[in-house]
């Protein structure tokens, strides 16, 4: 629009504005023009200016070029164009993500030697170049996301990361890359250890600047030692070494690098410049004092070694008054009730104020997350573990941090977001759900912490503290890793906030993470529960306290039994009575394991009309029985405790059909009041407001309405997730009396009791019937007490047929708790996300689990035992017949024991050999010492396969400590000596006769072992198992059984010798041996191979020249210990390599399957499709990928799809069969053939594997027909007809199953398929929908 000019030069413009297109007419209160002096007057009257001083220059300088304004080019009035009246500010969206990085120019600082001197140096002073770097690579943390720089990435994926983010390095990782970096020569010559401490010359051109000032010589600040007693620390005696003296650290180091440069300079005798020669004055005086202080460098040494441990006993830091710490490696436990004492002088400013008294383990907490330290809390259930968790979240929101909550459970995390949402600025992400992710507080589940580390989401630069909630739940064995995973993936500048119910390991378990994460982490707690609890045994309508204050009552179960027997015996004598349903108990048990089969479809969505029939499986009579049972004994309890005023009460039931069960057979029962029912109805009128007509009507919520409005309710796995939160909040609120519930209510919900009731001992775990454990009936227990309420919490044990076992209760009830173990596993999305990225290992993963923790603290220990090993001299074997041989001899003797253990067993007691073992063969024998092999022959068959054999030794063997004489008088060497025989040989007595005859009676009257010698040889015949045997020859010789073994003459002896000695031939070679297929007919070609093998390695052993010599048992016994220590150096190597970790087996295995498939190639470098793989989260990612690339899913539609894609997430085994249409059936078998095609796969490369096993755990196809229907529109009511699942496990499925769509569209994208994403993203709006979706209660609101 063009100027208007007015009167008095008044200028303004004509414009439009507003939606309308009003016109609006807009001063111009500036004459403005192109060239500045067609805007001056024709005349100006000469102005008298003052004259300029430093402060109008000053002010012009500020008001021309300093003060901000907005360019009039770019922002005038001319340029506004339309302006519209439209808040954007009011309705503004934050972006999610950071500021842009900031970059600064700074200085780069080369070694002397690596200074071009051409280029930089100019008239003999060198000058730094420039760069420009981010400004967050100069701050702490710079290398949490690798070795290189990292840019920020695109908003959207600030959240939740992406896979082509690299993850951020986690905290407590070496930089292996400058461990292994070789310096030059030059840099440890001690020429720029000056230069370093001194800044060497002055530089005079400024960052990014090309010319400078000449500012002359500049001289450079002298520097010394400040040395001076601390008077403050007189008279404590206990730190008295380490608080000697207070040094400043920086002249500390330099001064004592300084003095190791100038005496390394004058060592080498080399010259340095005339400014370094000449000492500083003053340094030279600060070193004259410390000479007289008489302080030398044992006394710094000791003052750096103590330096942390002087830190952390700081008075005014820790707390701790001078009280040394308690430390167990990197987990430390401080003086509690000190610091409680203290607490509000230690932390006088608190992040957030609670309207109650704190307990000490609260105080010690707070007061290290104060300090920036990392804690672990082990408490009891409701002890106040939480009050910790929100001052993590105000000290967040103190320091403009961020905070995450990581839970286990997702009911878990909804209930904090209720409990968190009035307090901080809070949001929720879990798989379904992510509600105000800008916030600085965060509550999540643990996987997705752990897929937003993969991934490398920016928000993690943003988080402060994690809090750990449940950490006990590192045990579970599906699950368990992910804690694991999240605590070593985790950057270093995070710190841990860990909470736990008590276990016996808990420094252990902190050590750990600690180690892992190279930061301490303060162990606190509390055993003492804040409701102390009461053990009882309910039998018979009584109650006998059987545990109180944690101390066992043995009185209370003697009484129980007592009342048992009583009963017992009563009723054998008045005479068998009509069945009362005792055995009802034993009827919910074997619900347990039977509970999927117990419902049929047709029964188990019946309406409130007909409760009789809706909850029970079987014939009506057992149904009535189970019914008059189960409410008697409910009844009698009920009454007990009301009378007790023990009410409310959670009742523990080990089976979701059971709960059902027992809920329904109190049909009578009402423990509400009028005004109690009015406030049911309206609450469950809102709660279900939310749901459609025909969802309102569903049987579960009818049934579930009818139980709750009488003050009963059931709380399961089973139940819809909106009719479980109606249930846990009416509960909360105390309308409801009793509560039959799993063990998830202990786990999930914070809702304390009264009374606690255990409907039995016994659980089962999927796979067997076992007792609980203590961990798990402590962690149930816990409910029991309400703080603030209760002056003691009823734990009550509910006995039927029989009373438990004393030492099993005392077990269960004051038991130690469950340690927590390691469940670490590879995966295949593990390994796939560290292959992405080349600073981050699976090694170095796997060397941080908790299940190599403690290897790994060994190290060390065994890195010092392997130097020493080293260190240690190596012996050497002088021979006597020249070159040492004896290397040789022990390689085939250990190689001969190794093929005679794998075929003498099967050759040497086969009934072919037996039958050569008669008397005359030649064999050669194993020797007793296990070190030479003996020549012999068998002189007679004993029974159970035993052999009296005479065997030649090489010489006559000298007295030796494990030798005894054979007489008591004689010292004759040819009287022999005898070696006591082994346990398994016969004994002496065996063998013995007084009675004689020449004509042989078959006994033997020698006494073996018999010694003696003959020919120049000794000999010796006793008693051989056939295992000893080594090899049967061909040769036999013809020997006097009667005059050997009954007469013990000598000339027989000798004769037989003698024919033994003239086998030999060529040296002291052995006969040769029988054929193992001629003669001895063996057929495995294995065993035969070995069979020549063996007898080849005795031939060679009779022909090396160390056979026979004197000495061979003293060189046999050096060449053995010289093998053991090279055994033990490998050994050693191995244990500190990677290969001895626990699960590389099962790794290279998978990396071998990885390539094959095609995830990843020979380099492994990850491929498109092992991207496609680290989408997979929901599913098993092997089977999901090759489905995905082997266009499995072209063919079908949205539907079809999403009903298949549901055996990926379905997790109940035994299921109703559904009924499928022939597609569906098709596309079942083609996913279910792959999935056994990567079984075998898989067991081809020797993981633990069976195919079918694989298939079947990993896809299972219950619900193919329900999420059919349902994704075709059919109702709920409807498709909960179709199978016997509960209505629970159906919602479940079908909203994870939501995410598996949303992680198969980001893999079509990855993979380019645009038709696949069009029909994931169909298939995720066609289940989108109704009750299924409902929103939850906790995050909205009733």
């Amino acid at each position: 629009m063009n100027r208007f000019e007015a009167a008095n030069e008044l200028a303004f413009r004509v414009g439009i504005s507003g939606h309308g297109g009003h016109l609006r007419v807009e001063p111009l209160y500036t004459a403005e023009s192109d060239v500045a002096v067609n805007s001056l007057p024709d005349f100006v009257s000469p102005p008298a200016f003052a004259k300029e001083t430093k402060e109008s220059i000053k002010e012009h300088i500020e008001e021309k070029y300093l003060l901000p304004r907005l360019e009039p080019e770019q922002f005038s009035a001319e340029n506004a164009e339309n302006q519209w009246d439209f808040d954007w500010f009011a309705r503004v969206k934050v972006p999610l993500q950071p500021s842009l990085p900031r970059s600064v120019v700074v200085p780069t600082w080369e070694l002397p030697f690596r200074r071009q001197k051409l280029d930089t140096e100019r008239n003999g002073r060198w000058e730094p170049k420039s760069v420009e770097v981010d400004l967050s690579e100069q701050m702490y943390g710079d290398q949490d996301s690798g070795f290189f720089p990292r840019m920020v990435g695109p908003p959207k994926d600030f959240l939740r990361g992406s896979a082509n983010n690299r993850p951020f390095r986690p905290g407590g990782l070496e930089d292996s890359q400058s461990s292994e970096r070789i310096l030059p020569d030059g840099v440890c010559d001690g020429r720029w250890v000056r230069e370093l401490l001194n800044g060497g010359p002055a530089q005079n051109v400024p960052p990014s600047f090309k010319q400078s000032l000449d500012l002359g010589d500049l001289m450079p600040h002298p520097q010394a030692w400040n040395v001076y007693e601390d008077q403050s620390l007189h008279g404590n005696a206990s730190d008295e070494k380490s608080s000697k003296l207070s040094i400043q650290f920086d002249d500390l180091f330099k001064t004592v690098l300084e003095e190791d440069t100038v005496f390394e300079l004058e060592g080498d005798g080399s010259e340095s410049p005339k400014a370094e020669a000449e000492p500083e004055p003053e340094a030279s005086k600060g070193r004259e004092t410390i000479k007289g202080t008489e302080t030398d460098i044992t006394v710094l040494d000791e003052i750096l070694s103590s330096a942390k441990t002087a830190i952390l006993s700081d008075e005014a830091i820790t707390g701790n008054n001078g009280k040394q710490l308690r430390k167990e490696g990197w987990a430390t436990k401080g003086d509690s009730q000190d610091i409680a004492d203290r607490f509000h002088e230690l932390v006088p400013d608190m992040a957030m104020e609670f309207p109650f008294e704190l307990d000490i383990f609260q105080k010690e907490a707070i007061c290290c997350l104060e300090k920036g330290e990392s804690v672990f809390v082990a408490a009891h259930t409701s002890a106040g573990k939480t009050v910790v968790a929100e001052y993590a979240f105000a000290l967040a929101t103190k320091h403009c941090t961020r905070a995450v909550y990581t839970a286990p459970i997702k009911t878990i995390s909804n209930q904090k977001y209720r409990d968190f949402c009035g307090k901080f600025d809070v949001g929720l992400l879990t798989g379904d759900v992510s509600i105000r992710p800008e916030a600085s507080c965060l509550i999540m589940t643990t996987e997705i912490l752990r897929s937003m580390l993969y991934r490398g989401a920016d928000i993690i630069r943003d988080i402060e503290w994690v809090v750990f909630d449940e950490v006990h739940y590192v045990n579970d064995v599906e699950r368990g890793v992910v804690w694991e995973e999240v605590i070593i993936m985790l950057p270093r500048h995070i710190n841990f906030v860990l909470l736990s119910a008590t276990v016996p390991n808990t420094f252990e378990f902190a050590d750990w993470i600690g180690r892992t994460k190279q930061k301490e982490i303060r162990v606190t707690g509390t055993t003492k529960r804040p409701v102390p609890l009461e053990h009882c045994l309910f039998y018979s309508g009584e109650l006998y306290k059987v545990c109180e204050n944690e101390v066992f009552i043995s009185k209370g179960i003697k009484d129980a039994k007592d009342a048992h027997k009583k009963k017992n015996s009563s009723a054998v004598s008045v005479g068998p009575k009509q069945y009362t349903g005792s055995s009802a108990h034993q009827d919910g048990n074997k619900s347990q394991k039977h509970e999927a089969h117990s419902r049929g479809k047709q029964n188990k969505h019946s309406g409130v009309k007909d409760l009789g029939k809706s909850s029970y499986g079987g014939n009506g009579q057992n149904n009535g029985a189970f019914r008059r049972s189960a409410a008697s004994n409910w009844l009698l309890l009920i009454n007990k405790l009301s009378k007790k005023s023990l009410l409310p009460v959670v009742v523990f039931c080990f089976s979701k059909n059971y709960c059902d069960r027992c809920a329904d057979a109190l049909t009578g029962t009402d423990l509400t009041s009028s005004s109690e029912k009015s406030e049911i109805r309206v609450f469950c009128d809102k709660a279900f407001s939310r749901l459609k007509g025909s969802d309102r009507n569903l049987p579960q919520v009818l049934r579930v309405q009818s139980l709750l409005h009488r003050g009963i309710g059931v709380h399961h796995a089973g139940l819809l997730p909106i009719v479980k939160e109606v249930v846990e909040m009416l509960f909360c609120r105390g309308v409801i009396k009793v509560l039959f519930s799993t063990e998830t209510f202990a786990m999930g919900v914070n809702a304390p009791a009264r009374t606690v009731v255990f409907d039995a001992l016994r659980k089962f775990d999927g796979k067997e019937f076992r007792s609980l454990l203590p961990g798990e009936y402590t962690q149930m227990a816990g409910r029991a007490g309400r703080r603030g309420l209760d002056k003691t919490g009823t734990v009550i044990v509910m006995c039927r047929d029989e009373v438990p076992d004393e030492n099993d209760l005392r077990r269960i009830i004051v038991g130690s708790a469950t340690r927590l173990e390691s469940q670490f596993r590879l995966t295949y999305i593990m390994i796939l996300h560290l292959l992405r990225v080349e600073e981050l290992k699976v090694e170095d993963m796997l060397k941080r689990s908790f299940a190599e923790f403690h290897a790994q603290k060994k190290l060390p220990e065994k890195q010092q035992l392997l130097m020493l090993k080293r260190s240690l001299p190596v012996k050497n074997i002088e021979c006597i017949k020249g070159e040492p041989a004896i290397e040789d001899y022990f390689e085939m003797y250990m190689e001969a024991n190794e093929c005679n253990s794998k075929m003498s067993e099967a050759v040497m007691q086969s009934p072919n050999a037996q039958q050569h073992l008669v008397t005359g063969r030649v064999v050669v024998m194993k020797s007793e010492t296990g070190i030479d092999n003996l020549l012999g022959v068998v002189l007679k068959g004993l029974p159970n396969r035993q052999y009296v054999v005479l065997v030649i030794k090489s010489e006559i063997p000298p007295p030796e400590k494990n030798m005894v004489l054979i007489g008591k008088k004689s010292s004759d060497p040819s009287q022999g000596f005898f070696i006591a025989p082994k346990s398994k040989r016969a004994v002496e007595d065996d063998y013995y006769s007084t009675t004689s005859s020449r004509k042989g009676t078959g006994v033997i009257k020698i006494e073996l072992p018999y010694h003696g010698a003959a020919a120049g040889v000794g000999y010796e015949v006793r008693a051989f198992d056939n295992k000893e045997f080594l090899c049967i020859c061909v040769s036999k010789i013809k020997i006097d059984q009667v005059r050997l073994l009954e007469d013990g003459n000598k000339t027989a002896f000798s004769q037989t010798v003698q024919q033994l000695l003239d086998l030999k031939s060529d040296g002291n070679k052995f006969p040769p041996a029988l054929d193992p297929v001629k003669d001895l007919k063996l057929k495995d070609a294995e065993l035969v191979e070995t069979y020549y093998k063996w007898t080849s390695l005795l031939q060679k052993m009779s022909m090396n020249k160390c056979h026979g010599c004197v000495k061979l048992d003293e060189h046999m016994k050096l060449a053995r210990e010289i093998r053991k220590h090279k055994k033990d150096l490998k050994d050693l190597e191995f244990q500190m390599s990677d290969e001895a970790l626990l699960q590389m087996p099962a790794f290279q295995g998978r990396i071998d399957v990885l390539k094959k498939i095609g995830c990843i190639d020979d380099d492994l470098v990850v491929q498109i499709k092992g991207r496609v793989a680290c989408e997979m989260n929901s599913g098993e990612e092997l089977i999901c990928t090759v489905c995905l690339f082997e266009n499995q899913f072209e063919e079908l539609e949205p539907e079809e799809a999403v009903a298949i894609m549901s055996a990926f997430v379905f997790q109940q085994k035994n299921t109703s069969a559904p009924s499928l249409t022939p597609k569906l059936a098709k596309a079942k078998q083609r996913v279910y053939d792959t999935a056994i095609r990567l079984g075998e796969l898989q067991a081809h490369y020797n993981l633990q594997i069976d195919p079918e096993e694989y298939a079947q755990e990993n896809l299972k196809f219950g619900l193919v027909e329900v999420v059919y229907e349902w994704a075709k529109g059919t109702p709920f009511a409807e498709i909960c007809e179709l199978t016997d699942v509960p209505e629970g496990l159906i919602v479940r499925t079908i909203v994870r199953l939501d995410e598996t769509c949303r992680e198969f569209k980001n893999a079509a994208a990855i993979m380019g398929n645009s038709a696949l994403h069009k029909k994931m993203d169909s298939a995720s709006n066609a289940i989108k929908r109704d009750i299924v979706f409902a929103a939850s209660l906790y995050v909205t609101g009733v």
